[in-house]
């Protein structure tokens, strides 16, 4: 209705304004139902690349376009127009203060100006993109560059909050406007709709994130475009500490839409991959081959040191050999012609003694309970470990599973209650998702004093991108609302978690902030002018925001400090917790009360009061991490019993007997040995990623210069682009437009001129590495007979396929 009050403004009849007037207020009254609101056509588009002629439809350079003036003629520097209303005033204009503007409706022709790169993987052919562009022109070109083909889609939209900051101006409400939703569901629409252009339907995923203010009128608008998607809501803390409404609930969380799409499903992750609890899955422990610690020397068991022989190149595993005499020297011993032996000797070349004997190690290795570790560059030998009676015990009764085997044959296991994954759930709150540390708080570390308002949390985001793409790792991923860049600063990060070769497109457009913008005006700037243009956040923000992560540096090249979290994991040993408890003089007459006690002292509800029975001679439970010995003349049976029970980490002996006490703990050290965690791997921002970007700006050329074959130069990024953005953006030296060209790196090829095509498809021949081929030809059967030969390629004919469509901005 908004656009309907403008145009009443407009009416110079009095009596007609005036009834018409009262016609859209009785129209306004009437009830509706449902998802329902105005249609705002987009505003206008400036079309600085574009020169000013006669009949040119012109605003002013102010940043606002809402009034239009057409150009009658020009003359030196001035431009004579009219306005575009029923009163066709006469103004004049400088010709530098206007620019050429297109309405909705109008078809304009784009192109990418390169404006700057960045290269952090020069071996690598994955290149990422930054589009600076109003993001309803550039989802435009994308869907003819990418129509049908992106894997996922992430966006962060203006929550239509009224604010003033950047973010595409925060606010789409005017004095006009009777249902406060309307510009901004028009808006989103809009984009949506293009969007859905850009997603394979066969499997692909849109993720939207709002808070409070439109959430449920997004649901209804998802609903609406997209029928075909599964859609579920899934509810975010991104605010931990809240953010105080007065007399309301203070705000913690925010939403987050996923659409899925075809077979698009959600990736299981661990249990508590979204949840503020530790992650109480314990690795199964292998145990290491070679005795160590009181009583491991050779000769207490000579039976027990032997042989174990290598193939000297590969570092196969040849044979377990038999003891040798407990007098012979190793040196004395014939290792067979290429091969070498391992023996049980310890880094201070003390002979010890293997833990299993020759048939028991052979038996093992067959049955996959001993595995084999990194070969040693230095003597060709491998490290071997296996698993003790309680981990065998353990796989027979079902509480470790066997998942695999691994090349050499070992088994890969997983325990039953520890190692399984689920679905996430809609309720994710993780102390990583913060929008304070690890979105501003990360921004921080590289912009310094540079601002932009609510940033998201990198692992947010990454986490979203994870839960859809785990399983395609070379997936295309699009961000039209980029904002600050956090979608492609996570998927760098994703990338060099899990390996994968995922491709990150982003828009944005250069938009200053409210304060930037009056010093700007004041000062006499306008947008399209460098010295406004530099302060946008394409330029100021985004940009330097994923230079500088890529590179690991700040904006002032200085190495990043601190690291990112990550989800990889590295084993790390740590001593078991074994104490002494001296103050009993009598251990053995305790009683059932006493003994109660002394474990509700010792293990404060780790470890329950109900295990103790009247005649426990220990506790050991394989529910809990907590043992206790009340009795050393049972040690032998419990230490048995011992054997196996990874998951206890805290142990108490009763007794006053030093000697004891050691004798016993160096029966649980070499028994149980140390616990082995899994604590999350560091990735130091000072490494930055092995990735590559290139910057463009969307800019607009003229119909006539292209279908002349004047902008081949202005073209050849959108080209580039079309044949998958591979390897790197490819530059011209020269003016001149080549007859022919075959860029290997970019796997695409194009003919400029008909009368060098025997010699390009003499060079293209065979050549399936070349995936997109191009000729410029204006005759469609040309273009079909020179196509014919390359059935391997996706051929284009140009310029005519530019023409149709690459036109923006135009619904046919």
């Amino acid at each position: 209705m908004a656009a309907i009050d403008n145009l009443i403004e407009q009416i110079s009849d009095p009596v007609l304004k005036l009834r018409i007037s009262s016609e859209v207020a009785r129209m306004k009254q009437q009830k509706k139902f449902g998802l329902v609101f105005e249609e705002h056509l987009p505003e206008a588009t400036p079309l600085y690349d574009v020169p000013i002629k006669k009949n040119s439809l012109v605003a002013e350079k102010d940043g606002f376009f809402k009034i239009f003036y057409r150009v009658k003629r020009v003359e030196g520097d001035t431009l004579f127009c009219e306005t575009q209303d029923d009163k066709h005033k006469e103004v004049n204009f400088e010709k530098d203060k206007m620019v050429a503007v297109a309405m909705f409706g109008e078809p304009i022709y784009p192109y990418l100006k390169p404006m700057d790169e960045v290269q952090n993987a020069p071996d690598s052919k994955l290149w990422h993109t930054l589009i600076e562009a109003e993001n309803y022109h550039a989802l435009q070109l994308l869907v003819y560059l990418y129509g049908g083909k992106v894997d996922c889609i992430y966006i962060d939209p203006p929550y239509n909050t009224g604010a003033k900051d950047w973010k595409y101006n925060n606010d789409y409400v005017e004095d006009t406007d009777s249902y406060r939703h309307s510009k901004w569901l028009s808006m989103m629409k809009k984009r949506l709709l293009i969007s859905k252009k850009l997603l394979n339907p066969e499997c692909s995923t849109l993720i939207v994130t709002i808070d409070e203010k439109e959430y449920d009128r997004l649901g209804c608008l998802l609903e609406e475009l997209f029928p075909e998607a599964e859609i579920q809501m899934i509810s975010s803390v991104t605010m931990p500490s809240g953010s105080s409404r007065t007399g309301r609930f203070g705000r913690a969380d925010e939403y987050i839409y996923f659409c899925f799409f075809g077979s698009s499903k959600v990736q299981p992750g661990n249990t508590d991959m979204l949840r503020d609890t530790p992650d109480k899955s314990i690795p199964v422990r292998w145990n290491g081959l070679i005795r160590n610690g009181e009583g491991s020397r050779r000769s207490r068991i000579p039976s027990l040191f032997y042989p174990i022989l290598f193939d000297k190149d590969s570092g196969k595993l040849i044979s377990v050999e038999e003891p040798i005499p407990a007098d012979m020297n190793v040196n004395d011993y014939t290792v067979p012609d290429g091969m070498v032996a391992m023996w049980p000797i310890d880094t201070s070349d003390k002979e010890q003694m293997w833990r299993l004997y020759p048939p028991t190690l052979r038996e093992y290795l067959k049955k996959g309970y001993a595995k084999l570790g990194k070969r040693d560059s230095t003597t060709g030998t491998r490290p071997i470990s296996y698993l003790q009676k309680g981990m065998i015990s353990k796989i027979d009764s079902g509480k470790i599973t066997i998942v695999g085997r691994n090349e050499d044959g070992a088994l890969e296991l997983e325990y039953a209650d520890g190692g399984k994954t689920y679905a996430p759930l809609t309720v994710w709150n993780r102390v990583l998702h913060s929008a304070a540390e690890h979105g501003s708080g990360t921004l921080k570390k590289i912009l310094l004093d540079r601002h932009f308002p609510f940033p998201k949390s990198v692992y947010a985001v990454l986490d979203a991108l994870r839960f859809v793409t785990a399983n395609n790792k070379n997936a295309l991923i699009v961000d039209f609302f980029a904002g600050s860049g956090t979608t492609l600063h996570a998927v760098n990060l994703l990338n060099t978690e899990d390996g994968g070769n995922r491709r990150c497109i982003m828009v944005t457009n250069n938009e200053v902030s409210a304060d930037e913008e009056k010093r700007l005006k004041a000062a006499g700037f306008h947008p399209g002018m460098d010295e406004w243009d530099k302060w946008g956040i394409a330029r100021y923000v985004n940009w330097p925001r994923t230079k500088c992560s890529i590179l690991g540096v700040d904006v002032n090249g200085n190495k990043l400090k601190d690291g990112y979290q990550t989800s990889l994991k590295a084993e790390k040993e740590r001593t078991r917790n074994i104490k002494k408890i001296s103050f009993i003089a009598n251990p053995q007459e305790l009683q059932t009360k006493q003994k109660q006690d002394l474990v509700a002292l010792c293990f404060k509800g780790q470890l329950p009061q109900s295990l103790v029975k009247a005649d426990s001679k220990f506790i050991i439970s394989d529910e809990h991490t907590g043992s206790i010995l009340f009795d050393i003349h049972y040690d032998d049976k419990w230490i048995e019993e011992l054997d196996g029970q990874d998951q206890i980490t805290d142990i108490y002996i009763v007794t006053q007997n030093d000697k004891e006490f050691k004798r016993i703990k160096g029966k649980i050290q070499e028994t149980l040995g140390n616990i082995i965690e899994e604590v999350p791997v560091t990735r130091p921002m000072s490494e930055g990623f092995p990735a590559n970007a290139k910057y463009f700006k969307l800019g607009f050329l003229d119909k006539n210069s292209v279908a002349l074959a004047r902008q081949f130069h202005e073209l050849l990024p959108l080209l580039w682009m079309k044949s998958g953005g591979v390897g790197r953006c490819p530059e011209l030296t020269s003016d001149e437009v080549p007859d022919m060209l075959i860029l290997e790196e970019n796997n695409m090829a194009i003919l400029n001129n008909e009368d060098y095509y025997s010699d390009f498809r003499s060079q293209l021949a065979g050549r399936e590495d070349i995936s997109h081929i191009y000729f410029v030809t204006n005759s469609g059967n040309a273009f079909r007979e020179m196509s014919e030969p390359f059935t391997w390629a996706q051929t284009y004919q140009l310029y005519k396929d530019y023409l149709e469509n690459f036109t923006i901005n135009y619904e046919k």
